[in-house]
């Protein structure tokens, strides 16, 4: 989502409470932080005014004269069920807390509250709100999967029988193939594609937060569980949980998924009533789950439950006919990203292309073509214009194409490189954006090769993007230009670091240079708990 659509398209921030002294701090509140507001004093009028509008977020309070708060709650989600609703409730009234929870509520706000926290809160819904947005959009102007070579077409075929089934689907293939793609594709094409679609990367999530992530806690749970949070489970109710390198699964989480899968019953952290998930699973993984079961590290009857139906990606070097068409398409989108005109490969440099084994797949080819758009010096990209380690260790003198490199087997493990979907280029895949749109970084310029072309080269590409996004943000009347960069710079520097160590914070803290209490503050800070 880029900061002149936030700035011209976000819609008003509805109130709803019969007290005048809530809507009135929350009004003044938001006007501070330049947020629009519209605020009611009862249900019907809310309801009156979805017929010709809606809100960005809505905060609503729950016991009000002529309609409860949860009525309003269960009228929004049948019409708008990606609408974030904040759900106001005294302290006392903790059921009506829950009941807003089951009824799909994005958070519950405690009365008396603290303003600033409650800003704090709006803004968290406001940012999950413009992301489905630019997602929703995103699919709707691209096309969900390229491919025309017969290996794609029989996962098309596979997309196209699942259609009218709600069966646990396990998606294998090596990094970088497309594999939340293809979930996204079969939960879109699903009897559940009204509901939401929630993504979780277990290998993204530190061993100590994982069973939180998916689960939720209950106030009091641990340490710093100061309210009751909804897990992936029950953010996915009537929709399709993505499960991504199910894999990497500790082996006691697996058996509480083990658990759920077979009787639709999970508990909170700390909880104790049992919780009902409607939910359809997809995993997928790039290791063979076979092997890791014959090593005690996965869960044999978990495996059984989870590869009902098996659907393979075949890696990029085993459809080498497909590589010109989404050159073709990457280098298109990557042009309209950065507001630049589209370039295009020569008939040689195609060639070249299509003879290189590319170990992180559709990924790294999406990446050279962002690499290209910056870097390319032509409209027309010729052979020399590739990255040095892509034509032989030096770029030649002449535009004749150089001899590609032998085929690598590129085995599983050669690139960690997930989905091909614009702008998600976050460590997880839970649908938290770090840098919407901006994929160069000094990190993923080129994946998969050895070093990009030289430090000059990286340098530029990274923060020519950084300025691009600097410039856009500051005409747009963005506040707080520098703070967003920074938190955004250092949450994705964190989740590289926790990403190579496994989520180990005190090995991350040391590779980084920073101290063991400045990973933790900086952690909590950036919301990974």
């Amino acid at each position: 989502m880029t900061p002149s659509r936030q700035a011209t398209h976000m819609k008003p921030i509805w109130i709803v409470d019969d007290d005048q002294s809530i809507r009135w701090v929350l009004e003044k509140a938001l006007a501070r932080e330049s947020l629009l507001s519209r605020s009611f004093t009862n249900v019907r009028d809310v309801l009156a005014a979805l017929e010709d509008d809606e809100p960005q977020v809505l905060i609503s309070d729950i016991r009000m004269p002529g309609g409860s708060g949860l009525d309003l709650l269960q009228a929004l989600k049948a019409r708008h069920p990606g609408l974030p609703v904040i759900v106001m409730t005294a302290y006392s009234d903790l059921d009506s807390a829950v009941a807003a929870f089951q009824g799909g509520a994005f958070e519950y706000l405690a009365k008396p509250f603290d303003v600033d926290k409650a800003v704090e809160l709006i803004r968290r819904a406001l940012e999950e709100s413009l992301r489905e947005e630019e997602l929703e959009d995103r699919l709707v102007d691209a096309p969900e999967i390229l491919g025309q070579a017969p290996a794609m077409q029989d996962v098309f075929r596979a997309i196209g029988r699942l259609s009218q089934s709600n069966v646990t689907v396990m998606i294998t293939g090596e990094s970088g193939t497309g594999k939340e793609l293809v979930a996204r594709a079969l939960h879109k094409h699903s009897p559940r594609a009204n509901g939401p679609f929630i993504a979780l990367n277990t290998a993204a999530i530190p061993k100590d937060l994982l069973e939180s992530e998916l689960f939720g806690h209950e106030r009091g749970a641990f340490t710093g569980a100061q309210t009751m949070r909804r897990g992936r489970f029950e953010q996915a109710e009537g929709g399709t949980l993505f499960l991504d390198e199910i894999g990497d699964m500790p082996f006691d989480l697996q058996t509480r998924l083990l658990r759920v899968l077979s009787d639709g019953n999970f508990y909170r952290v700390g909880g104790h009533n049992p919780l009902r998930a409607n939910v359809r699973v997809i995993a997928a993984t790039h290791q063979n789950l076979e092997t890791r079961v014959k090593e005690g590290l996965f869960r044999e009857d978990l495996f059984h439950r989870l590869n009902v139906i098996r659907l393979r990606l075949p890696p990029l070097r085993e459809r080498p006919e497909d590589i010109t068409l989404l050159a073709r398409h990457f280098l298109q989108k990557s042009a309209k990203e950065l507001g630049v005109e589209p370039k295009r490969m020569s008939d040689e440099a195609l060639a070249y292309v299509s003879t290189l084994p590319f170990p992180g797949n559709v990924r790294q080819l999406e990446n050279l073509c962002n690499w290209l758009t910056v870097m390319a010096p032509a409209q027309t990209i010729e052979v020399k214009d590739m990255p040095r380690e892509m034509i032989g260790g030096g770029v030649p003198d002449s535009g004749a194409p150089t001899r590609a490199p032998e085929r690598s087997s590129g085995g599983a493990g050669s690139a960690d490189y997930e989905a091909i979907e614009s702008g998600d280029y976050a460590m997880g895949s839970d649908g938290d954006t770090m840098v919407a749109a901006r994929p160069l970084s000094p990190v993923n310029v080129m994946p998969g090769l050895a070093v990009p072309a030289s430090a000059a080269a990286v340098s530029a590409s990274w923060e020519m993007l950084l300025a691009t996004e600097a410039k856009a943000m500051l005409e747009a009347g963005q506040p707080d230009v520098m703070d967003a960069l920074t938190r955004r710079f250092e949450k994705a520097v964190l989740e590289a670091a926790l990403g190579v160590t496994r989520g180990r914070r005190v090995e991350a803290a040391t590779r980084l240079g920073i101290g063991r209490n400045t990973i933790t503050r900086k952690l909590q800070e950036l919301g990974f708990d």
